[in-house]
């Protein structure tokens, strides 16, 4: 909708304002809402949208400085079987023994058939899956957005992980020592031997600029 027009000033009815100002600023910064492919929205927005196209080559996306990547840069990984010490491992590493995932004589009447590996784990080894362990771009993990387990993943799932550039923020130097970055969010999906989701989350790295 229009904003209302106030007619007015010196030697004018009405006496009040015209468009502009602070009125003017509020009207262009109205929320909208655009509709198109999630390739097109992704292009508009600057931040990949689910389905969209993408984009796989030879280097590895965190082989890439923060002006070389490109929104829908896309890692597909290969794939790890979870078996029984995968999970009795992480619960003892974390001190997490909560009775879904080390006592299968507890799981009657649960969501559970049988002792089912900590979504933490399974972060954990998608990282595994997707991260280049060489000195590179990448210089931290800054965090975690958006985490959701989707399905239960038991011993004897195969999964593999769908790593995407999902977003470029930038960062200003703070003063002349500063390294030149950036932040990247990544789109993580993993998914079992079916091609189901089991969990989606998007991770923040902090990237390297060349310059």
């Amino acid at each position: 909708p229009l904003p209302l027009l106030v007619h007015g000033g010196p030697g004018r009815a009405g006496g009040g304002e015209e468009m502009g100002g602070i009125r003017g600023v509020k009207h262009y910064m109205q929320r909208v809402a655009i509709q198109g492919s999630p390739t097109s929205i992704t292009a508009v927005t600057n931040i990949y949208q689910s389905n969209a196209d993408i984009v796989e080559d030879e280097k590895h996306p965190f082989r890439k400085y923060f002006e070389e990547l490109q929104i829908g840069d896309t890692l597909i990984t290969h794939k790890r079987t979870v078996n029984d010490a995968d999970i009795v491992n992480f619960a003892n590493v974390s001190w997490d023994h909560f009775y879904a995932h080390t006592d299968h004589t507890s799981l009657e009447g649960t969501l559970f058939e049988k002792p089912v590996a900590h979504g933490y784990f399974i972060l954990s080894a998608a990282a595994g899956l997707f991260v280049d362990a060489k000195k590179g771009p990448v210089l931290l993990n800054y965090g975690l957005e958006e985490c959701r387990f989707l399905k239960p993943v038991y011993s004897g799932t195969t999964i593999g992980v769908k790593l995407t550039c999902k977003e470029k923020i930038q960062q200003e130097q703070k003063d002349e020592n500063d390294i030149p970055k950036g932040i990247v969010k990544w789109l993580v999906e993993v998914s079992d031997q079916t091609n189901e989701l089991v969990a989606v989350a998007t991770i923040l790295t902090m990237v390297r600029k060349k310059q």
